[in-house]
């Protein structure tokens, strides 16, 4: 058991000289903490931009699109009083001018048979 255990530490101090010899460069961890943070305040500095850039777009889309629908509405009203004013309106100042009177009952004429008989036929036309 004692030779195993000596093997083992001769094992180990070998392997621990040979991970000495291999020189990891020094490393600042003060600079590279430093630049993280940069890195992170940059990237939350530049969220919130888009998201104000966003947010921003997005109230102008809105805007616009209740613009859009008062002018589509006043152009459905413009077409409709252009409407009037041009045949319907001559039409109804026409029919004021002609003196019509609306039609309040309707009375239909009865017409008999007999009355009503078709003319012969005229080849020689």
């Amino acid at each position: 058991m004692t030779t195993i255990a000596l093997t083992y530490t001769r094992v180990q101090k070998k392997v621990q000289t040979s991970i000495d010899s291999i020189r990891l460069p020094i490393v600042n961890w003060r600079a590279v903490c430093f630049i993280g943070f940069f890195i992170c305040l940059s990237l939350l500095v530049f969220y919130v931009i888009q998201i104000n850039s966003l947010t921003k777009s997005s109230y102008t889309l809105n805007t616009y699109q209740s613009q859009i629908s008062k002018l589509s509405q006043e152009n459905k009203n413009l077409a409709v009083s252009f409407a009037e004013s041009s045949f319907l309106g001559q039409a109804l100042d026409k029919i004021q001018s002609l003196n019509f009177q609306r039609a309040t009952s309707v009375k239909y004429i009865q017409i008999l048979d007999s009355s009503a008989q078709v003319p012969p036929k005229n080849n020689n036309i």
